[in-house]
Order: structure tokens, then C-alpha cells, then sequence
């Protein structure tokens, strides 16, 4: 048979569109061309297959017209990932495998010149998309990317560590005598949950700061964006790196997103699965790199700080450009990349915490040292935070310089399983009562699940009329108010509750 058809997967964002290898030998002059809308490196598979093929003892058909077309047309397709289709549908073609055995089965993998399969980009992403579509199809993959894509309940996968172990289970009818014994490198991959690294830094290690301390407490407990304000050394950014560790414990469908983005950016480690995600990108990045973006279209820090946190130090260092492009993702929860040929949408649920100093010299209101900066410099300096993306962070606290008898004698706060505990029943508490977590909540639903008294809403009214706060920032302050009555156990949101929500917003003047 001339012709054979074997089926494969592109990556467009988190969706997994099919992709037929279509493979067609004829007589004419020996060529070996490869169409269908391919990258570059899925083009070098030209000679990634022909060694493959050769060193593997398989004959490749030298001596015909090879056409490969990577079908649909439009689509485009990077990655390694279509060597072992396309190495597939040549033995196929050429009579050294059953085609009519493929039929059902979905084939991804990179070749080594050697013909052993290296692991491929995206594989849990792909596996999550068929379940996501309802599809059954049996997936071959790497065994390294098959354990990754096993992780994905109801799915059918396989992995094979070398051409030969692919090929050993199409051979035609007959064509070997006595069945030979299954080989090693060929098996079905069983879900199975990887252990777990080990905790995180612990919020024990922090001495003092309470204020900060309950900011993270409520943060954690609603899902609310944070902004830690003060001098250098006062510890904003270890508090940041243990928020994670009070965050509720991720749900399985959070896990697979999260891990399916990781594995989509090639950043997926089983160590981490369960584990809520932390980035931290340098403030040198570009927006690009934070949001996502590229051409086919690659997740950004704020999509792979899915369900986790996304730390953005030297807050104020950090482009305008790529600030303000977090604008939308904080209110809507994903974002769209779109490309003249191409869109892609990435869901991007993160909490924000940002640090940063009050000034340019980072001692304005410090007790430790002398602030050198003009008020003209300070204004400029916080200025470079837009007054609508401070709206969006629901928390502004300040850090100050603890005295050094309190960082030496102080004895150790809180440890993060203890917060963390009454952060998951505050949380809990939210989700029996609206399915979501407080920060999320918009129009009638918001107003149903605050239950304000009377006299809190009054307070609310008079601060927000005080602080000339917009509709949004009024909303955002009786989000957080729901979150501190649920971790007081209060059914209603009382003045206590909106008093403590109002201070949060005071520490910073948004600026346009």
C-alpha cells in the first residue's frame, strides 16, 4: 500500500485540534517532502526519521517519492511531536506495519537519531483537552510524557521507550511466527499520583508584622490580590514566598489545569503536582513574557501562576506596558492572545502579590533611616502604578522596619499548617455558601452573599465617599469584608468587618 494515514495532535493554546499524518510513497525521482503548514523543527524531522528508521534496522524507502502532508493545511504545527507519526506512516506505507491497525490510536513523540523517543511538550495538556472534548482515543507517547498525561483520569495511555516497541505491536498478521514476548519499553501507564517535594518555607520564620501577617491570612482566604509596601529588609518578600503555604488545598480538576499549563510551557514536574504554583518573574520581563504571547502562542508567568501566585517584586520596576496588561486578566480570570492567523485563550485565576518601596530610595515613613527623596521624586515613583490597576489589588499594606530587639527576641509567629487551617474554613465557607471564592463575586450575586447590616453599609458609604473611591474599589472593599467575617464565623458583614476592609486600601493614593 502506497498510502497511510495516522493520527496525531497539534497544541493551539490549552486545545489539542487533531492532526492526520498523511503519508504517500510513489514512484519518480527519491524525495522526501513535508507539507502542511510545519515549523521548522517538525520540518528537520526529515532526518530525524530517515536515522531513526536506518538505526533502528527498519527499512526506509530510499528509493521512492515520499509526500507527507500534515493535515489541516491551515493549522500550524511545531514541536518534535509528529516524528513518530510520521516515521509510522512510512513503515505503513511501505508495507512493514498492519495500517489497519492504527485505526484508534493517537501517536506523539520526538525521535532520537538512535530511535529511542524523547518526551514531548504538552503531553498532560493534550491528555486533559480529549477528556475535556469526550474523546477515547488511545494515546501513544515517550514514557517519561506518558506518566505525565496518565495523570488525567479516564484516559487510555501508553508508553514506549524506542521505535521498536511502537512497532512491535503493528507488525502485519503473521508476518512474525510465533508472537514474541512483549517488550519491555511498551506499557499501559496507570495513573499514578507522584509523591509530593515536601513543604514550603514556613510563615513561622517571619517574627513580628502582624498587620502583614493578617493581610496574607485574608488574602489567602478569599483569593484577593495583595500589595506589601515598605523599606528594604522588612521582610515583604519572605512573607510572599510563604503565602502559598496557607493557600486551601487544590481541588484535582485545579491540579490537572495547573499542571496541564506547566506541561503546555514544558515547566510540568511531578514533584510539584497537588502543589499550588508560585511565580516570581524578575521585573526585566516584558509583557510578552508575563501575559503570554508568541507566534503559535505560548502561556505567559500569569497563566503558569494558575490557581497559585503570581510575586511580582520591584512592583514599580517592572514595564508600564506589561503592568497595565495585567489589567484584564485580574478582573476576567484568563487571557486572549490574539495573532493575525491565530487566538488562543489561557485561563490565568492568580493572586497578585506585589511588593515594592514607598519611594525611590525606599526610607520615606522609616524609622531606621532618612528618606533623601523630594516629594516631586516619591509622587513620580508611585505614579508609575496607574490608579485603575491599583483598583484591581483588593489589599495595600504596609511592612515597616521591625527595631532589631524584636527581630532577635521576638518569638516565632504563627506556623502556615495552623493558618492555613482556618484559611480552608473560611474558604470553605464561601464555596457552600456561592460555589466560588469571595473575589470573584460580581453584581446581584455579590449583593446576596455580603449580607451588610445597616450600619455597616453606612460606614462603607461614608468611607468611600471620604477616599473618592471608584465602584470598583467600593466593590472590592466589601469582598474582602465578606472574607474577614467568614474567617470571624459571622454570617453578616458587620462595621468591624468593613472598618478592618477599609484600612487595607489607605497605604497608597491610585494615581491616573
Amino acid at each position: 500500500m502506497s498510502l497511510a494515514l495516522v493520527q496525531s495532535r497539534a497544541l493551539l493554546g490549552l486545545a489539542a485540534p487533531a492532526v492526520t499524518v498523511e503519508v504517500h510513497l510513489a514512484n519518480g525521482l527519491p524525495s522526501f517532502t513535508l507539507v502542511g503548514l510545519a515549523d521548522v523543527e517538525v520540518k528537520e524531522a526529515r532526518e530525524r526519521v530517515r536515522a531513526a528508521l536506518q538505526n533502528s534496522g527498519l527499512e526506509f524507502p530510499s528509493n521512492k517519492r515520499i509526500t507527507v502532508n500534515l493535515a489541516p493545511a491551515d493549522l500550524p504545527k511545531d514541536s518534535g511531536r509528529f516524528d513518530l507519526p510520521i516515521a509510522l506512516g512510512l513503515l505503513a506505507a511501505s508495507g512493514q506495519i498492519d495500517v489497519a491497525q492504527l485505526a484508534g490510536w493517537e501517536f506523539a513523540g520526538e525521535l532520537s537519531l538512535s530511535g529511542g523517543l524523547r518526551p514531548v511538550r504538552g503531553a498532560l495538556a493534550t491528555a486533559l483537552a480529549l477528556r475535556t472534548q469526550g474523546e477515547s482515543a488511545r494515546i501513544v507517547l515517550p514514557a517519561e510524557s506518558a506518566r505525565e498525561a496518565a495523570l488525567v483520569p479516564d484516559t487510555a495511555i501508553y508508553g514506549a521507550e524506542h521505535l521498536l516497541d511502537v512497532v512491535a505491536q503493528f507488525l502485519p498478521p503473521g508476518s512474525g511466527g510465533d508472537a514474541p514476548a512483549p517488550p519491555s519499553g511498551w506499557q499501559r501507564v496507570e495513573p499514578v499520583a507522584p509523591e509530593p517535594s515536601g513543604n514550603g518555607p514556613d510563615l513561622a520564620d517571619v517574627k513580628g508584622q502582624a498587620a502583614a501577617r493578617r493581610a496574607l491570612e485574608i488574602a489567602a482566604a478569599g483569593g484577593h490580590g495583595l500589595l506589601l509596601v515598605g523599606p528594604p529588609g522588612s521582610g515583604k518578600s519572605m512573607l510572599a514566598q510563604r503565602f502559598a503555604g496557607i493557600l486551601p488545598p487544590m481541588q484535582v480538576q485545579e491540579a490537572l489545569e495547573s499542571a496541564a499549563i506547566a506541561s503546555l510551557a514544558g515547566r510540568f514536574t511531578p514533584q510539584h503536582w497537588m502543589q499550588r504554583p508560585t511565580a516570581s518573574p524578575h521585573h526585566t520581563c516584558s509583557a510578552v513574557a508575563l501575559v503570554g504571547g508568541g507566534s503559535p502562542p505560548r502561556p505567559g508567568e500569569i497563566s503558569i501562576a494558575h490557581h497559585g501566585v503570581l510575586f511580582l517584586d520591584e512592583f514599580p520596576e517592572f514595564a508600564r506596558s506589561a503592568l497595565e496588561a495585567l489589567r484584564e486578566p485580574l478582573e476576567s480570570g484568563h487571557i486572549t492572545i490574539a495573532r493575525a492567523a491565530q487566538r488562543a485563550v489561557f485561563p490565568a485565576r492568580f493572586q497578585l502579590i506585589a511588593a515594592m518601596n514607598p519611594c525611590p530610595c525606599g526610607f520615606a515613613g522609616s524609622r531606621q533611616r532618612a528618606c533623601r527623596c523630594t516629594p516631586a521624586q516619591i509622587a513620580r515613583y508611585q505614579a508609575k502604578l496607574s490608579g485603575p490597576l491599583l483598583d484591581r489589588i483588593d489589599l495595600h499594606v504596609e511592612v515597616p522596619h521591625l527595631p532589631p530587639e524584636d527581630l532577635l527576641h521576638a518569638a516565632p509567629g504563627e506556623a502556615s499548617s495552623v493558618v492555613r487551617e482556618r484559611v480552608a474554613a473560611a474558604h470553605a465557607k464561601a464555596l457552600t455558601r456561592q460555589g466560588q471564592p469571595n473575589q470573584v463575586l460580581q453584581g446581584q450575586q455579590l449583593q446576596e452573599a455580603v449580607r451588610l447590616d445597616e450600619a455597616a453599609g453606612r460606614f462603607l458609604q461614608a468611607a468611600a465617599t471620604r477616599l473618592a473611591w471608584s465602584a470598583r474599589a467600593t466593590h472590592r472593599a466589601l469582598k474582602v469584608a465578606r472574607t474577614i467575617a467568614d474567617l470571624a464565623g459571622s454570617e453578616h458583614v458587620t462595621v468591624a468587618h468593613v472598618g478592618e476592609a477599609v484600612q487595607y486600601r489607605r497605604v497608597l493614593r491610585a494615581s491616573g
